[in-house]
């Protein structure tokens, strides 16, 4: 693996609602970037993915995430580098978010609300894989 790979991790965090039962997604709010997004960050030398991807999810939503399946490794390029991305679907545990430099909202949607609320299609092909495998038809 090349030194210039930038590699990151994060999950697809997602809980059923307190009101209706239904699934809703959490998406994170960036202000340096104003983007909506999964959680997730970059991994620091020598952390496994998982051991990252988690510790991303407390960081930036302040839930402790129950991980689940792996999801796709997502591939793009972020300021002229390669990223490397590794996914989990995660179950969200119990905590709070409280608002940060890096990540100043939350918000948990259904389904059809994130997919709109996404900035970026490689994100909704996340979430799609982590819906059907919580609704299998």
């Amino acid at each position: 693996m090349s030194d210039d790979i930038i590699r990151a991790a994060g999950c697809v965090l997602w809980r059923r609602s307190p009101v209706d039962g239904e699934v809703e997604i959490c998406l994170v709010h960036r202000p340096k970037y104003d983007d909506w997004s999964h959680p997730k960050g970059k991994l620091k030398p020598g952390e496994d993915p998982l051991a990252g991807a988690l510790r991303e999810v407390a960081e930036e939503t302040g839930y402790a995430a129950l991980p689940g399946a792996a999801l796709p490794t997502v591939h793009y390029v972020a300021n002229g580098r390669p990223k490397q991305v590794y996914y989990w679907a995660a179950e969200a545990g119990d905590g709070s978010f409280r608002p940060s430099r890096e990540v100043d909202r939350i918000l948990w949607l259904p389904p059809a609300a994130t997919r709109t609320r996404l900035t970026r299609p490689r994100d909704r092909e996340l979430m799609d894989i982590v819906l059907q495998a919580l609704n299998p038809i």
